[in-house]
C-alpha cells in the first residue's frame, strides 16, 4: 500500500479558519471535499518549509507557520496518509484559488458544518472540541 506524507495548514485570520474545497479527484471519496490546504513534502524539506511552499503554489498566499497541532494517520482505500497539521496565521485575506473550487472562512464552532475529507475530520474535531487558546 502506498504511503503518502503531507502537511496541512490550519490557517487562522482573526477568529476564522481557512477551509478549501477540492474539485473533482481521481478518487471519488476525495472529490469536492473540504480540507485544510497543504501538500506533500519534497526531498530534504522540513514540514514548515513544505507548508510555506505549498501555500504559495496553491494559493499565492503568505502565511506564518506556528506550532504543530496534531499528526493524523488515515487509511484511505488506495493509500495510507500521514498528515502533520500546523497552526498558521495570515495577516490578510489576499490569496488566489489555483487548485481548489471554493473557500470558506469559518468560525471554530461552525467547522463541522462542511463536508470534510476523512483525514481532515480529526483536525476539525480537535479544533471544535478543544479551545487550545485559539
Amino acid at each position: 500500500m502506498k504511503r503518502v506524507e503531507v502537511v496541512a495548514a490550519v490557517i487562522k485570520f482573526k477568529n476564522n479558519f481557512f477551509c478549501v474545497q477540492r474539485g473533482e479527484h481521481k478518487y471519488d471519496y476525495l472529490s469536492y471535499k473540504f480540507e485544510f490546504p497543504g501538500g506533500k513534502l519534497e526531498n530534504n524539506e522540513t514540514p514548515k518549509e513544505a507548508l510555506i511552499r505549498e501555500i504559495r503554489e496553491e494559493l499565492d498566499y503568505s502565511i506564518k507557520v506556528g506550532k504543530q497541532l496534531v499528526i493524523v494517520n488515515h487509511q484511505y482505500p488506495h493509500f495510507q496518509l500521514r498528515m502533520s497539521a500546523y497552526l498558521c496565521h495570515a495577516s490578510d485575506t489576499n490569496f488566489v484559488l489555483k487548485e481548489h473550487v471554493q473557500h470558506k472562512w469559518m468560525e471554530r464552532k461552525q467547522l463541522m458544518n462542511l463536508d470534510w475529507a476523512a483525514a481532515d475530520i480529526p483536525i476539525v474535531q480537535m479544533l471544535v472540541d478543544t479551545d487550545l487558546g485559539l
